[in-house]
């Protein structure tokens, strides 16, 4: 007999074990909370979830039908199918029992957090994303500051539509994925009412030095980073010494935020007075890139994160992690070593002073 755990699980029930039940996203979510890191609370809608919208609403054989005509040498088949697919999944009604399951759980979300109808991002969570070897990250979707169960139940159902945009049906043809096998859960997480955001990696992206981590930041949340919409400050800090070894404050003129008559998001121009200056002071840049190395000491691994200052902690900087993923780039690279290895650290020393370089 199935029961509410195999429909919605709070992220502190998943861990990476997880991932064929609530998705690479998710599992990763439940696993940063069991390592000790802050991060917002929510719950995952499982594959299971999907699989019985799929099953109830009778369209399962309608959309694996539209994928029959998708070649990899005709782009318009792969965007027709999306069309249609997307259409058939988000005009499909939810069937009483998952909206139970999801409701009640924002309920009670939205009493943990202490706020009314609190408001959530909705983000996708495939089987198949973040996972070493395979670049479906990105490819379905997130909406941000969605409130009320009305509107949970119908990102929801976009999130699992985005399962068919046109690009991972495009890449899974390529990749000879079967689309029968990715299955995709959505992660309902507390808003982060961002004051600044963005991403940060455990390693320079730029040379893959494995000895510093680097941080891009914008004002407002994050997704203007992420998009490339912006040239975001950074800093790139020393893993040893937690020290800022380089700091680019960039000329930041666009920002996402939160209107507060409509309660949505919007882009707006970042206020005159802001638009060169420093958007995270360096005591959170060194604390961000401390929270970095314990990820990735968890991970065992180079990490690509996304965090959040939240803005509703008057006084003093709330760092909130939103998402973690193995970094793809260099960690499929062999990166060479910056000195060659030694025998010793004697004789790495020594190396030093025959080269006359100082040693530190």
């Amino acid at each position: 007999m199935e029961s509410r755990q195999d429909y919605v699980l709070w992220f502190e029930e998943c861990d990476l074990q997880s991932i064929p039940l609530v998705g690479g996203k998710n599992a990763s979510l439940g696993e940063l909370l069991k390592a000790g890191i802050p991060v917002p609370p929510g719950y995952a809608v499982s594959t299971k979830a999907y699989s019985l919208f799929l099953e109830q609403g009778k369209i399962k054989k309608k959309i694996f039908d539209a994928l029959k005509s998708v070649t990899t040498d005709d782009v318009a088949s792969g965007e027709k199918a999306s069309k249609k697919i997307r259409a058939i999944i988000e005009n499909t009604s939810m069937g009483y029992e998952l909206q139970d399951y999801i409701g009640e759980f924002y309920r009670r979300l939205s009493k943990k957090s202490n706020v009314p109808a609190v408001p959530v991002a909705v983000r996708s969570s495939a089987t198949a994303e973040d996972l070493p070897g395979a670049s479906f990250a990105g490819q379905q979707d997130t909406f941000l500051w969605i409130r009320g169960v009305d509107d949970i139940f119908k990102h929801v159902k976009k999130c699992w539509s985005s399962l068919f945009t046109s690009r991972a049906i495009y890449y899974r043809t390529k990749m000879g994925f079967d689309h029968e096998q990715v299955e995709i859960s959505v992660g309902i997480q507390k808003m982060a009412n961002a004051w600044t955001a963005g991403v940060m990696f455990t390693l320079n992206p730029a040379t893959g030095d494995s000895s510093a981590i680097a941080i891009d930041a914008n004002w407002g949340f994050g997704e203007s980073v992420v998009s490339g919409e912006c040239t975001p400050d950074n800093f790139i800090i020393n893993k040893i010494t937690d020290e800022i070894i380089k700091k680019t404050v960039s000329h930041k003129t666009i920002l996402y935020t939160r209107d507060p008559e409509t309660h949505s998001v919007i882009k707006q121009d970042v206020p005159e007075e802001r638009t060169d200056t420093q958007c995270v002071v360096d005591k959170d840049a060194i604390e961000l890139a401390r929270i970095g190395k314990q990820i990735e000491k968890h991970y065992g691994k180079a990490m690509d994160i996304e965090w959040a200052i939240d803005k509703d902690t008057p006084g003093k900087a709330k760092i909130m992690i939103l998402q973690s993923r193995p970094e793809t780039v260099w960690s499929d690279k062999k990166v060479e070593p910056v000195m060659k290895v030694r025998s010793s650290a004697l004789a790495h020393i020594c190396a030093g002073l025959v080269a006359g370089k100082k040693v530190n």
